[in-house]
């Protein structure tokens, strides 16, 4: 036991829960868990203690002519239990509460209007009931209403409605829990009599719906299982719906046949009726008993019960077969709900969810709508469901609501999501949301725009038709005043808009080069590095072989900017990589790769390369700014001579990436046809690399002690996988030949005669052909070397790959 004079400090920490609206009150009711731990005198927690509390914010001053944003603000401000990245959610239950003031004002007879139904279940007939007669309720007479519930259904049927009666005011809810027996006689009557009357089992679930409200009372409910009495019952009430459409369709049947059809329509037409009714009271009893099972879902292992017992297809059931929009609210909102977890969203996959959400989504309950909006947001994580979503017509329809209130958020998130396949962001050239989301960034407050707006327009604009839209929008304006918004705000997102928009080639790329003096002066003067980046790329981007970028970076001072960028070793690897695409880029200009080179900024980059060898984006842009610098001859003979970056690229021309060994061979192919010495280097390490296998069998075997001694002093020894001994500088002498006109074979370059050997074209002394020779009379003479064989190969040389036809090659866009 702790002793009172060992505890010396108390230690309380506040963990914020959930927002919900409060069910009867013009409220918000905000969940929290205070966690008190009392400490040692050393600091070690000597005892400890968690307990779930609610604060009620109620919320007299709102109104319908409310400005929803502002009281939100003051509602986040005042309150310290609710983060300020929860604003967005309390914005939209005040909406609720709004719309749900509203309707109780314009109520008429035909019923509640369905924007009620998420906030409050409450059945028409509990609602409009008049008890006449009866008494007032008492929580005094709590045991009177007891022992009605032990008589007959109508009795049954009072005593629920005065207990609910009670229930409404929340202080009577623990009074009921520690009277000790009107929970267990409520569950009995459920169990017992649900079969029985439709009325009597929604009053009871109501009742039990009151204390689902309230966390603290969910052990209860769990202990008489309610939940899973509400399933059983649900699922009962679906199937006995389409037992009373089977039913009436054959009426309809039998009355057909009739000769007397006046008779048999007015059956019917008592029969519909009868339908009908029955039909509306399901339709609360359902919307009630699910509301309940979301209430008693917050806690997820009784979620994974649900999930178990089926209750993702019964909702779907209930989706597909009832009409009643406040029904659907409430469905809605439980499959938003489970649709988050994985299981649960491929089992709504396969009952075809997408389809079964038509309706909803473009009811006209702002309520339903915007809940099947959520909803689809979570299911457009699955690949899959996006392509059924626009498959399905779906995509002006979301585009839509983005002029609806309080629905633009999950509008953009979602269609964002969808953008991210490159058939949806093509098809939307074909609507009007690209015209709204321009319009949408221009009319933004001053400031950085909402980041799920820029990723959509980051989307759109990596397609070149909606690229074009957009620079035809204001016949080029829009495009001004989006480039004048990125630099006034200093908004890197919608920056990078503009650099997707600038990659595309056509019309629309040389309208950027307006823009080229306000991209280059931001490099050193603008301290946000993803800014710069975005900088970066643009320009990089723009390509052109009449742009003078030699005058560029000596007026903007950026050749020292770059070259500190690439020797530093502090830059982030996204800065150094889009400055080497500049480098690429720029290098067109003759005079501008002539100074880049004279810099020093090929063994910068040579450097760079042995240092990010593993970078295959690095790796190929710098291939690339050599690709483009070899097509000048300044630069190309400060790379040949004064670099080792040919020796680099040979090694490159097997990498494992494609478009790196694409690069490669191209530079390379260009080297040879300037460089002789290179040429031979290049052509035996391609030879070496297309007869790998070859050699290395060839290497690997156990030759007899003659054929040692014939080739110890003639061939070197090959090192598999050495990229830089290619060849013996030592063995270029000139080929000499004896007074009898023989080969003096000691005199033959070690190279000729590798490759002869090789090649089949030199055999040596003493090769004694396979048995199967025997069969020819003479051995082939393309088989033996002659002087006329040796002299042809030496003066003709191997055929080269020929220099690339135009020097357009397009480096990787980042």
């Amino acid at each position: 036991m702790m002793q009172s004079e060992d505890a010396r400090y108390l230690k309380r920490r506040v963990k914020a829960g959930n927002i919900d609206v409060h069910p009867s009150e013009k409220a918000i009711v905000v969940s929290y868990e205070v966690e008190a731990t009392i400490l040692g005198e050393m600091g070690d927690p000597m005892l400890g203690e968690k307990k779930e509390c609610q604060k009620v914010i109620r919320l007299q001053s709102l109104n319908e002519s409310t400005d929803i944003q502002t009281l939100a603000s003051e509602v986040v401000t005042r309150c310290k239990l609710i983060p300020i990245t929860k604003l967005p959610e309390v914005e939209q239950l005040l909406y609720y509460l709004q719309k749900r003031k509203e309707t109780d004002k314009g109520k008429s007879g035909k019923g509640k209007n369905s924007s009620q139904g998420l906030q409050d279940p409450t059945p028409d007939f509990l609602s409009n009931a008049i008890i006449g007669d009866m008494e007032i309720p008492s929580i005094n007479n709590i045991d009177d209403y007891v022992e009605l519930l032990y008589e007959d259904v109508p009795s049954k049927i009072k005593a629920s409605i005065m207990i609910f009666c009670l229930i409404k005011n929340s202080d009577n809810l623990e009074a009921l829990l520690d009277h000790g027996t009107v929970m267990g006689a409520l569950s009995r009557v459920l169990r017992e009599d649900w079969r029985k009357s439709v009325e009597l089992s929604t009053n009871i679930m109501y009742i039990f719906f009151c204390f689902s409200t309230y966390i603290q009372f969910h052990t209860v409910i769990a202990h008489y299982k309610i939940g899973a009495l509400c399933m059983n019952i649900s699922d009962h009430e679906l199937k006995r719906l389409q037992s009373w459409k089977d039913d009436l369709r054959k009426k309809r049947t039998i009355m057909e046949g009739q000769k007397n059809q006046e008779q048999g329509i007015k059956e019917l037409e008592k029969y519909n009726k009868k339908f009908q009714n029955l039909a509306v009271k399901q339709d609360q009893l359902l919307k009630v008993a699910f509301y309940l099972l979301l209430n008693l879902a917050e806690d997820t292992r009784v979620e994974v019960k649900m999930k178990n017992k089926g209750i993702v297809k019964i909702l779907m059931k209930a989706l597909e077969t009832r009409s009643n929009v406040g029904l659907h609210i409430v469905v809605l909102s439980f499959l938003k709900k489970l649709s988050i977890f994985k299981e649960n969203k491929s089992e709504m996959a396969k009952l075809d969810i997408i389809n079964k959400l038509t309706p909803a989504l473009i009811s006209d309950d702002e309520l339903l709508s915007t809940l099947s909006l959520r909803l689809l947001l979570n299911l457009s994580f699955d690949t899959s469901l996006r392509l059924k979503m626009v498959a399905a017509g779906f995509l002006p329809k979301i585009i839509h609501h983005l002029d609806v209130p309080g629905c633009e958020p999950v509008t953009l998130c979602l269609l964002y999501h969808l953008s991210i396949d490159d058939k949806t962001r093509s098809m939307m050239a074909y609507t009007d949301c690209i015209q709204k989301v321009v319009d949408m960034i221009l009319e933004a407050p001053i400031g950085p725009i909402n980041p799920e707006l820029a990723a959509l327009a980051i989307n759109i604009a990596s397609r070149k038709n909606n690229t074009q839209l957009v620079c035809e929008f204001g016949k080029g304006q829009t495009l001004r005043h989006l480039v004048k918004r990125c630099f006034k705000c200093k908004d890197g997102l919608l920056l990078k808009m503009i650099r997707n928009m600038s990659q595309h080639d056509g019309p629309t790329k040389p309208m950027f080069v307006n823009f080229i003096s306000q991209f280059a002066n931001a490099l050193k003067k603008e301290k946000d590095e993803d800014f710069v980046i975005e900088c970066l790329g643009t320009l990089a981007n723009l390509n052109f072989h009449t742009i003078n970028f030699d005058l560029i970076l000596k007026k903007y001072e950026l050749l020292p900017y770059i070259l500190n960028v690439l020797k530093s070793g502090q830059c982030e690897d996204d800065l150094v990589l889009e400055t080497i695409v500049l480098i690429g880029t720029v290098a067109l200009d003759e005079n501008c790769a002539a100074n880049l080179a004279q810099s020093g900024i090929v063994q910068v980059l040579v450097n760079l390369l042995n240092a990010k060898q593993e970078d295959d984006e690095v790796v190929l842009q710098i291939a690339y700014v050599f690709y483009q610098m070899i097509w000048h001859e300044e630069t190309r003979n400060i790379i040949i001579s004064n670099t080792q970056a040919p020796a680099y690229l040979i090694d490159l021309m097997h990498d494992r990436n494609s478009r790196i060994r694409t690069v490669c061979d191209n530079t390379l192919d260009i080297i040879r046809e300037y460089d002789s010495g290179w040429e031979k280097r290049i052509q035996m390490e391609k030879f070496r690399w297309h007869n790998s296998q070859w050699i290395e069998i060839i290497g690997t075997q156990n030759m007899d002690e003659d054929e040692e001694d014939l080739y110890d002093d003639v061939l070197p020894q090959y090192y598999h996988g050495d990229d830089f001994l290619l060849y013996d500088p030592s063995a270029n002498g000139p080929m000499m030949v004896g007074e009898n006109g023989e080969l003096q074979p000691e005199y033959i370059s070690e190279e000729a005669l590798h490759e002869g050997i090789a090649n089949g074209t030199i055999i040596p002394p003493g090769y004694v052909p396979a048995p199967y020779m025997s069969e020819y009379d003479a051995p082939d003479p393309r088989l033996l070397a002659s002087q006329h064989d040796l002299d042809d190969y030496y003066q003709t040389g191997q055929p080269s790959y020929g220099r690339p036809s135009t020097p357009d090659y397009m480096g990787y866009n980042y």
